[in-house]
């Protein structure tokens, strides 16, 4: 992969430096320059956190993805914005399959009939929600944690490899037109 590439479609320092969400890491986030560097380990590292965190349902994902990138030296923009895979248009399919997973996997086969009309009333938001989230956030939370895992992991072990293959590719573009010139 190559460092412009990755630069061209991730947030800059500047960026990352005004977003209120991460503002409370204060300056750790610019004193520390291995959470900025575009290469294999930190991309690979970044990719894996990214990933995770995407799958997992909360709010505000962005600040555990930058405080692990921080604490695991990955890189933090690549984390931040990988984040955002889950986003509100993929939200639903990807949480229902987690969900689905989670229920297999506990050897839950009953679906759980919801009454939205509830959630749009202020006076029964709060309960109807905490029922819900109670029959549901189980099997959710474990299908998101295997999924996190599972797609970040594989993004983990595919980032190093990719990048060698093109890596290699350019060099060996790089021979071929060393040698045209030659010949020429």
């Amino acid at each position: 992969m190559s460092n412009k590439f990755l630069a061209k479609y991730i947030p800059s320092k500047e960026t990352i430096r005004h977003n209120k969400v991460l503002q409370f890491l204060g300056e750790t986030l610019f004193s520390n320059n291995k959470i900025w560097h575009f290469n294999r380990s930190s991309v690979a590292k970044a990719f894996f956190i990214g990933i995770f965190w995407a799958f997992i349902p909360m709010p505000f994902q962005m600040v555990p993805a930058a405080i692990f990138a921080i604490l695991f030296h990955a890189n933090l923009p690549i984390s931040i914005a990988l984040v955002w895979i889950t986003n509100p248009i993929t939200m639903p399919p990807i949480w229902y399959a987690t969900y689905k997973l989670g229920c297999y996997i506990l050897g839950i086969h009953q679906t759980y009939a919801i009454d939205f009309s509830k959630l749009l009333d202020f006076d029964t938001f709060l309960p109807t929600f905490l029922s819900i989230f109670v029959k549901i956030g189980k099997p959710l939370y474990l299908g998101s944690v295997i999924c996190g895992l599972l797609f970040g992991l594989t993004a983990w072990v595919l980032t190093p490899i990719i990048w060698r293959l093109c890596t290699y590719s350019k060099w060996k573009q790089r021979s071929r037109n060393r040698k045209n010139k030659k010949n020429k």
